[in-house]
This record gives structure tokens, C-alpha cells and sequence, in this order.
């Protein structure tokens, strides 16, 4: 479909939006509103333009991990997000120094990315192309 132009934007389920807020304005998101909406959901951007929707209605008896990541069942859905980076080194001691575990490290094909998860297990990736 030639009309779509980019994401607009990426949603995501948290627990709580005060955790959820501090972690991303950590990676250089900017709180703009919320809670707001029926869903209720609360919006942060990078000043790169990456949208992040945090969608506040987790059911209590969720259970406290990923289940498309952990579970030995492939469920489908979305699994990651993979956010562009341009110094894998700078990204990685920056998130190293915020006490953030990385959880894998991969180089293919020239390419170099790092995955994180966020305080509700859902997995991000920062990712640096291969030089062309």
C-alpha cells in the first residue's frame, strides 16, 4: 500500500505508568500526555519521533512475564521493537550505566544490536545497521 508513510507510533501494556514513565524518559523519551482516552493510555516521544502509546490497562491476574518471548509455545504477535542506533558502544554504556541488563548481543552480517527488556518484559532492541 503506497499511502503508508512510517509508524505512527508503538503500544504498548504496562503495570504502572509512573515506572513505566521513568524508564523510558531514561532512554531520552518525553512524557506528553496522560492518561488520557477510553483504553486509558498515556503518549511519550523521542525526539527522534518514535511514539510510544503506554496503554494502562494490565488485568491484575496477568501474569509478570512475556509470554511470546518466554513461553516454550510460539504464540503469534509482535515480539520486539528495534529502535535505530547510531554508536552501539555509547548506546551500551549509556544502558550498562542505568543498570539496565542486557539480555543478548548479537553481530551479523555487520550489523550490531543489543536487546533490553522494560519493567513489564517487553523486549527492545537497539540496533545498528552494517556499514554500507
Amino acid at each position: 500500500m503506497k499511502e503508508i508513510k512510517r509508524i505512527n507510533h508503538i503500544g504498548l501494556r504496562v503495570r504502572d505508568l509512573d515506572i513505566s514513565r521513568k524508564f523510558y524518559e531514561n532512554l531520552g523519551f518525553i512524557f506528553l500526555v496522560g492518561p488520557v482516552g477510553p483504553e486509558p493510555v498515556a503518549i511519550i516521544e523521542h525526539p527522534s519521533g518514535v511514539n510510544i502509546n503506554l496503554i494502562l490497562n494490565t488485568s491484575e491476574e496477568a501474569p509478570r512475564k512475556n509470554i511470546l518471548m518466554e513461553e516454550p509455545v510460539k504464540y503469534p504477535g509482535y515480539t520486539h521493537v528495534a529502535l535505530e542506533i547510531s554508536d552501539i558502544q555509547s548506546a551500551l554504556q549509556k544502558i550498562q550505566a542505568l543498570g539496565i541488563t542486557v539480555t543478548e548481543r548479537v553481530e551479523f552480517e555487520g550489523a550490531q544490536f543489543f536487546f533490553i527488556r522494560d519493567p513489564d518484559a517487553n523486549v527492545i532492541e537497539f540496533h545498528q545497521p552494517a556499514s554500507r
